[in-house]
């Protein structure tokens, strides 16, 4: 992976023509959803340029800055993505006053930047010498970046702030690769479509730490990421032995539900769903929150997805159950109807139908009212 970023950076670097190449572009992904089609491929010029810093390199530093600040204000999820926060760093080790309003760019780009994209960014160059900049600025966001430095004319950061929080920051984004904690290359791996590199460095990563609480869990949800859900109900089954109240046991049991099902294991899927409903008795008023609600939801995709004799079996369970929980959302009123359909229960499906479609209309009434 790493080897095609640094033979893609190396070619950014011969000329800025190819640039574009980099580019935000809109883009709709296999799933239908909004995307950014050269996302992947920004991010390994940025990882590229993480191990290998030249002083040469800020202008094609700037850009993709630039593109990262366009990609975060235009996506739909809005976020700030690991790579954002790589562009703005990169950009700050140059130290240049006037990158000041690319900084500010970024850092205005959504409501989750303007939270997580650190002040510091601003302030690379320098505190004072920054602040004297913006202030002898005729700039439009003048004031603005003015606004968000100063409290009463003192600086909200200290040259001392500063140090510590490039210390800090060097120390997330280490120049050598041999040096990044195993689970961002997991993440990279992902983000690059690299699932055995992905399971790979899990697997390194995991061979090197107890069997914990902890690690069972990142080991739950890492695998799930990678569709590996027989091994990530495995670490969820091993993580119920720390469990120590009614509504983590519930949780854990749901939770192992849903990975057995998606691993095509429904018999233990149902013996955790029948887990989780005895330690719903322990938690009061469970049928009035989330809680309940996700455990119903997932009894009828049981029912969705088992073979028939099981289906019919867990389907008649998930309608008991949801006659005691109210304001069931719509998309579990959707797969009731589904599910019921799929068992053959047509009186029961005319009855979730009618619910998903009296939701479906009380939720467009809502949103046209907006």
């Amino acid at each position: 992976m790493m080897d095609a970023a640094r033979r893609e950076l190396e070619r950014m670097r011969e000329s800025s023509d190819v640039w574009q190449e980099l580019r935000y572009e809109p883009a709709t992904d296999a799933d239908g959803d909004d995307c950014d089609a050269n996302a992947v491929r920004r991010a390994k010029v940025l990882w590229a340029l993480q191990y290998d810093r030249q002083p040469g390199d800020l202008p094609l530093v700037r850009w993709l800055a630039e593109q990262e600040a366009l990609c975060r204000s235009e996506a739909p999820s809005q976020g700030m993505t690991e790579q954002t926060r790589l562009a703005g760093f990169l950009l700050a080790e140059h130290r240049q006053v006037e990158d000041v309003w690319l900084h500010w760019e970024i850092k205005q780009a959504n409501f989750d930047t303007g939270c997580g994209y650190d002040l510091e960014h601003l302030l690379a160059a320098g505190v004072q010498s920054t602040i004297a900049y913006v202030r002898d600025s005729g700039h439009a966001e003048r004031d603005a970046v003015l606004k968000s430095l100063l409290d009463e004319d003192q600086p909200f950061v200290s040259e001392e702030d500063m140090g510590e929080w490039l210390q800090a920051e060097r120390s997330w984004f280490p120049t050598d690769p041999a040096a990044e904690d195993p689970l961002t290359w997991i993440e990279r791996a992902v983000l690059a479509g690299d699932r055995e590199l992905a399971l790979r460095e899990l697997g390194r990563w995991a061979a090197d730490r107890p069997r914990d609480k902890d690690t069972l869990r990142q080991l739950s949800y890492q695998f799930a990421d990678l569709g590996a859900f027989a091994e990530a109900a495995r670490a969820e089954r091993d993580g119920l032995v720390f469990v120590d109240n009614a509504w983590d046991s519930a949780s854990a049991w749901q939770r192992l539900a849903e990975l057995e099902r998606q691993a095509g294991d429904h018999r233990a899927a149902w013996e955790a769903l029948r887990e989780c409903r005895l330690a719903l008795d322990d938690v009061s008023g469970w049928p009035e929150v989330g809680l309940g609600r996700t455990y119903v939801h997932e009894l009828f995709l049981l029912a969705g997805s088992a073979e028939d004799e099981l289906a019919a079996v867990v389907f008649a369970e998930a309608d008991r159950q949801a006659r005691d929980v109210p304001g069931l959302p719509f998309v579990v009123l959707r797969n009731a109807a589904a599910a019921a359909g799929r068992v053959g229960d047509q009186s029961r499906a005319e009855h979730y139908q009618e619910l998903r479609d009296a939701e479906r209309q009380r939720i467009d009434t809502e949103m046209g009212r907006a």
